[in-house]
């Protein structure tokens, strides 16, 4: 049996040593990287080749890679990587980690082309300057074959371990049975289309009913196709820590002692030492890490039960280790990960970056995709607000660099440029000087970086540098097909400063590249997975979802039909209800009124959902003046997970009272009630986001993208129903449940809006 490596990843485990050393210093865009790859190859001769593939085997090993480019008049193999900033402030691991790579592709150049001996060169090109930097040495085929083999050797062992490990998981995922004998209704239905999507190697979109077991239904056939699709890896994503707690309680019920399980968290949750920077000399778990890392590693994969959060965080102590890089660490080894969708989607994901580079073949599991279209547009949008340049200016490092100080004070002036009678406006193209003039602040702020990296960091220097960069980066791939640039006035609180800064920056507007259409980032992580499966309760129209997250063509569908009996949730529309804006004040007496009619006559656990925080209070009120007897509580803006937790402890089988909440907030989804916790739920709003100016620019471009009438659905209506249903899913949540939903709004019995509730819903 043969173990695939690729070189980055063979020279990732061999030729790591020492500290941690992840002191922020500015890198190369991907497109800088791309284009100084470029460079230097255009100052090569006529016959230099790039990006020459290469291969070669180590007993079970087969070793593979790309070197950046061959002279063979020379006889010099290139390695070419940029930067920013002086070289002599690279942590001496870089360096060490290069030069074995450039020898593993030596040493595989030699061996494919019959060669006696090479010139290395490492060759470092700096984005700013366009400056090469080369360090050279000379190798025979000999030498060079001697340290592939010793590095191949040093990896051999654990190839042979994940070897075993691969054939032992993949009987046993062939063996495995379903944990709990039968399916739910609608459940098998739900895992045969995973199964058959992964089988054929396509992207499936499955709507299937809250309460069904819908990741139990998704886990267990993806994990029953691995061995037969040789699936390198199952990446389970959610929206949500709770959709993560599922997949690690669903995948501890499967009868697979054997299968490699990992949570990945946030940083801010799992760091040990906040308060120290990531490097040696100020973390103690930094400090010698990829000395300690193999012993971890190893404890790591002989566990039988998932390495969550705190299983994780145990180990790292045991080991004195960085339980935040443990985590990355063991994420190459893992055999189901489940973590938020940032992992794989972003444009810095750790997940799609690993698979990209070691070519694994992975099957995505997305929870609650829904979320995805909302979620893939925060990943590839970015502001820059002027408040954020009125700190940096006044920030130490700005006030004594005056390199940095000239660079934002020209960026004051132009930003100044932009300022507008309108409080809202689209920009047709970006605004050339003020673009310019961000990417010389940046650069400014950035060789400042790169020179005094053991600084302690200037925090709103940097803050506003990274909120730059990211603008910057977006900017590269800015399309008007998906994407605008607009400007808005400034409504933040006024500062304490007063004077030309204080006017300036009430002035000045806030600059945003807004994404509103998120496939065309999307599309190229679904494709570099060999299945994927969205799947969600709230998914209609299936094309909407098809066309925002850029699903391919062939992509499959299911539409599972609800186990839930129309009898039991009665649903009723109260036609006497307008929650339009012009209608809020007459809609209170009306709406507090149903509310204790319902609690009359069936007393209990009652959900009411408005469409902000100010409605919610104003019907609680008018229900505490004209019901007082009537038990209520209500959540709050900014609740913390305790005030959550509490506010959820209310619902019991024994208590009795209507909780206010806001729609689409934190109690409208992922919340689990059944049986007498909650009976029924007020859903007074149809969801809709607010009529603004940026809504009427998501109306737009989505109109000119999708075709005539969908517009107004892609932003509007599809949207805002999706939060009603979601809600309403928090009434009948088992197949003995019962329970009641009164839309309160004229609006629900338009053809166009029951057309999107669930079809198994008895419209009274």
């Amino acid at each position: 049996m043969t173990y695939r490596v690729a070189v980055r990843e063979l020279c990732e485990f061999s030729a790591k040593a020492g500290d941690l050393d992840l002191r922020f210093t500015p890198a190369p865009s991907a497109l800088e990287g791309v284009e100084g790859h470029a460079t230097v190859a255009s100052r090569r001769s006529a016959d230099y080749e790039r990006e020459v593939s290469l291969s070669g085997r180590y007993e079970e090993l087969l070793v593979r890679g790309r070197a950046d480019g061959f002279d063979a008049t020379r006889g010099r193999l290139e390695e070419v990587k940029t930067h920013k900033g002086r070289l002599e402030r690279q942590p001496a691991t870089h360096r060490a980690l290069h030069w074995a790579q450039l020898r593993i592709y030596g040493a595989l150049l030699c061996a494919e082309r019959g060669l006696a001996g090479l010139e290395l060169a490492l060759v470092y090109f700096n984005v700013g300057s366009e400056q090469e930097t080369v360090f050279t040495e000379h190798c025979t085929a000999a030498e060079l074959q001697a340290f592939f083999d010793e590095h191949c050797s040093r990896f051999l062992a654990w190839a042979r371990h994940e070897l075993a490990h691969r054939a032992a998981r993949d009987d046993e995922l062939q063996a495995l049975g379903f944990p709990h004998g039968e399916f739910r209704a609608g459940q098998r239905v739900l895992a045969t289309a995973v199964y058959n999507a992964a089988r054929s190697g396509r992207c499936l979109l499955a709507q299937a009913p809250t309460g069904i077991g819908k990741t139990l239904g998704t886990l267990f056939p993806l994990l029953k196709a691995a061995p037969a699709q040789q699936l390198d890896k199952l990446f389970f994503l959610a929206a949500k820590t709770s959709g993560r707690q599922l997949a690690l309680d669903a995948l501890r019920q499967l009868p697979a002692p054997g299968l490699r399980v990992l949570e990945l968290v946030a940083r801010d949750k799992a760091c040990e030492h906040p308060d120290k920077a990531c490097h040696g000399e100020s973390c103690p778990l930094a400090q010698g890490f990829y000395d300690r890392l193999p012993a971890a590693r190893a404890a790591a994969v002989s566990q039988a039960a998932p390495l969550d959060q705190a299983r994780v965080r145990e180990l790292a102590r045991e080991h004195a280790v960085c339980p935040y890089y443990l985590s990355q660490e063991l994420a190459r080894w893992a055999d189901v990960v489940v973590g938020d969708y940032n992992y794989f989607f972003d444009g810095s994901a750790l997940l799609y970056a690993l698979t990209q580079a070691n070519d694994w073949r992975v099957g995505l599991l997305v929870d609650e995709a829904h979320n995805l279209v909302d979620r893939g547009r925060s990943m590839y949008s970015a502001e820059l607000h002027p408040d954020s340049l009125a700190e940096a200016r006044r920030s130490a490092t700005a006030r004594k660099n005056g390199a940095i100080k000239r660079a934002l004070d020209k960026l004051r002036k132009t930003w100044q440029g932009l300022k507008s009678e309108a409080d809202y406006r689209v920009c047709a193209e970006p605004p050339a000087d003020w673009v310019e003039s961000l990417i010389t602040a940046n650069g400014a702020i950035s060789e400042h970086l790169a020179e005094h990296p053991a600084e302690p960091p200037d925090a709103a220097l940097q803050g506003f540098y990274l909120e730059a960069l990211q603008f910057l980066r977006l900017l590269e791939s800015l399309d008007a097909s998906h994407s605008i640039i607009d400007l808005s006035r400034n409504t933040a609180p006024a500062p304490l400063t007063r004077g030309k800064d204080a006017a300036w920056r009430q002035d000045c507007p806030v600059v945003c590249l807004r994404n509103i259409v998120p496939a065309p980032h999307l599309q190229p992580r679904l494709a570099a997975a060999h299945t994927s499966s969205l799947f969600s309760a709230t998914l209609q129209p299936a094309q909407c979802y098809a066309d925002l997250l850029g699903l391919p063509e062939t992509h499959g569908r299911v539409d599972v039909e609800s186990p839930f009996r129309a009898e039991q949730l009665q649903v009723q529309i109260a036609r006497e209800v307008s929650t339009r804006w012009r209608d809020r004040a007459a809609s209170l007496d009306r709406i507090a009124d149903r509310i204790a009619a319902q609690y009359g006559t069936r007393p209990g656990n009652y959900l009411a959902f408005f469409s902000s925080y100010d409605y919610l209070q104003q019907v609680a009120e008018r229900v505490a003046e004209r019901h007082p007897a009537l038990p209520q509580w209500r959540q709050q803006r900014r609740m913390g997970e305790p005030e959550q937790k509490a506010f959820l402890a209310r619902f019991t089988a024994e208590s009795q009272g209507v909780a206010f909440a806001v729609l689409g907030g934190a109690f409208a989804e992922g919340i689990d009630l059944p049986g007498q916790r909650l009976i029924g739920a007020f859903i007074a709003t149809l969801g809709l986001p607010q009529v603004n100016p940026v809504m009427e620019q998501f109306k737009e471009r989505m109109e000119e993208r999708f075709g005539q009438g969908l517009g107004y659905d892609y932003a509007y209506l599809v949207p805002g129903l999706q939060k009603v249903v979601q809600a309403a899913g928090r009434v009948i949540r088992t197949t003995e449940d019962a329970g009641v939903v009164h839309l309160m709004d004229d609006r629900f019995g338009r053809a166009e809006v029951r057309a999107l509730l669930p079809a198994w819903w008895a419209l009274g």
